[in-house]
This record gives C-alpha cells, sequence and structure tokens, in this order.
C-alpha cells in the first residue's frame, strides 16, 4: 500500500460550504458560528451493565476495587485512574454518604431530568472513595451543608441506568 501525505488544511476550503445553521467567521482557521446538533447513543459496556443492573434489580450501589491501592470507584471504572491496573473486584457500598459538594441550577435544558432548579450533589458514598455525582431532592438549598448525611431514594419502576437512583436525599427525611 502506497503511502499517502496527509491533505493540506488551505486545499479543502473548496469542501466548506456556506449552511444556513453556521456563520462561517474565517476558512483558516476554520470559525464557525452555530449550533450543532450531535445525537448519540451510550453504549455501557460490561461493567457498567452490571452496576446499572445492580441498581435496576436489587437497588444495590455497586462499586469496584483496584487490587493494587485498594480504591474503591463508584460510578465503577475498569482501570483504576491512580495504578493503571485492571479493575475486576466488586463491592457493595452503602446507599448512603456525606456530601462532599453541590450547586443549583436556576435554569432548564432539554437533557436535564427535571425542571428548574435542579440540585446536584458530589455524595462520597459509605465504602467508596470517589464521589458520585446525582441529583439532590428534597432539599431546601439554603440549609443545605457540605458534610449532610444523604441517602438514596430509588424510583419505584427502575429501567437499568443511573436514574434508577432517582435522588438523594438527607438521612433519615421520610
Amino acid at each position: 500500500m502506497a503511502h499517502r501525505k496527509p491533505t493540506k488544511y488551505p486545499d479543502m476550503f473548496h469542501l466548506i460550504t456556506p449552511s444556513k445553521r453556521l456563520n462561517v467567521l474565517s476558512k483558516d482557521p476554520f470559525v464557525a458560528e452555530g449550533r450543532l446538533a450531535m445525537p448519540y447513543r451510550y453504549f455501557p459496556g460490561p461493567v457498567a451493565t452490571r452496576f446499572f443492573v445492580e441498581l435496576r434489580d436489587n437497588k444495590r450501589i455497586m462499586g469496584i476495587k483496584c487490587p493494587d491501592c485498594g480504591t474503591v470507584y463508584v460510578p465503577v471504572e475498569t482501570t483504576c485512574g491512580k495504578c493503571f491496573v485492571k479493575t475486576e473486584e466488586w463491592i457493595e457500598v452503602g446507599n448512603e454518604g456525606v456530601l462532599e459538594s453541590y450547586t443549583a441550577t436556576h435554569y432548564t435544558i432539554p437533557v436535564q431530568p427535571t425542571p428548574a432548579p435542579v440540585i446536584y450533589g458530589l455524595i462520597k458514598l459509605d465504602g467508596a472513595d470517589t464521589d458520585l455525582l446525582h441529583l439532590l431532592g428534597e432539599v431546601d438549598p439554603q440549609v443545605l451543608r457540605v458534610g449532610t448525611r444523604m441517602e438514596a431514594v430509588f424510583r419505584e419502576k427502575r429501567e437499568g441506568n443511573i436514574l434508577d437512583i432517582e435522588y438523594f436525599r438527607p438521612a433519615g427525611n421520610h
């Protein structure tokens, strides 16, 4: 197979065509104003699939442990971010944990699962070493504090995705 040289960028200018959706500001470098719709499908793979199946079928939050450093990841990772070792040991972590940080959005966009205001929190679940980003519910953002004990609230009808945990609420708030 013959080696082909890459096409030089200026040699591709003729391929840039006007568009009603994009306002081309420059061809070198290519700069355009506008919005692009980028539909995609998420395929979780075998590790995340098991995580979601445990949520759906058993209302259990599972972590995965690094065999070298012992870090327990939630959400699960196939490779330890510290040691770069394959993770395979599944560990059940608690449905409760500590709120490490939080924020609220006061606008609604189509990808949000609930209308504004939406409160997101980082929860370090009991038995995990990493934080899980998720929705918070049954909370007043004015009195919410880092360090609050939180518990998972599972949906009645679960489908095998992260929203099987409907939200986290302050522990004992039921």
